[in-house]
């Protein structure tokens, strides 16, 4: 079964979390995980600069590391850069002080001040930590661009029926999401509908 919003419950275990934008205009926010990947990165960053949009890419600390050049891309564009985790650990399985350090060493290479869970898992404790640390960001609404038994055509439907004023939207930096054949056109179809994308409410600045 795929949720493609969490589940409302996570709101009050985590209430310090962004899961959506705060807002009653019609904004979204744009967000990439598990990149930077030289085959994805600057056909996104193209696509995004072509239709001046800002987004803000969580990054895996072992990719940033591995590819220096595309983090400092994606900030010269005027895009926020987000720490995903070093390695892509599931909070659940994983204790307390590793997932911690995970998150510490990803901080070297991507940033000290947003934090994505990977898989959106993480347990009360780790939580309890890094929200000391970091804004901890979840999304609303997650359309599977990277799972293959979903084409590009039913995730741009899931996006065009479900994004609402605020909506936080993940997509997948990588060769296995389908985002760059319908990422144009998604922006196209959300603007057309009195949508803009912000990133400022998940940097702190209004």
């Amino acid at each position: 079964m795929r949720l493609f919003r969490p589940f409302f419950l996570l709101r009050l275990v985590y209430p310090e979390a962004i899961f959506r934008v705060r807002t009653t205009e019609k904004e979204l926010c744009l967000t990439f995980d598990d990149g930077p990947h030289p085959d994805t990165t600057p056909h996104i960053l193209e696509i995004l600069e072509a239709r001046n949009v800002k987004a803000v890419f969580f990054c895996s600390g072992r990719e940033a590391e591995k590819y220096p050049e595309l983090v400092n891309l994606i900030l010269l564009k005027g895009h926020l850069i987000g720490n995903h985790g070093y390695i892509h650990l599931n909070g659940w399985k994983t204790n307390v002080s590793e997932y911690i350090e995970n998150a510490a060493r990803a901080e070297l290479f991507t940033s000290p001040g947003l934090f994505r869970p990977p898989y959106g898992r993480i347990r009360l404790a780790q939580y309890c930590t890094l929200v000391k640390k970091y804004r901890i960001v979840f999304w609303d609404l997650m359309p599977y661009d990277f799972d293959e038994k979903i084409d590009s055509k039913r995730v741009l439907n899931i996006l065009k029926k479900k994004i609402r004023p605020g909506s936080v939207i993940v997509l997948h930096d990588k060769t296995s999401s389908l985002c760059l054949s319908f990422l144009e056109e998604f922006i196209k179809y959300a603007e057309d509908d009195g949508y803009k994308f912000v990133t400022s409410p998940l940097s702190g600045k209004e």
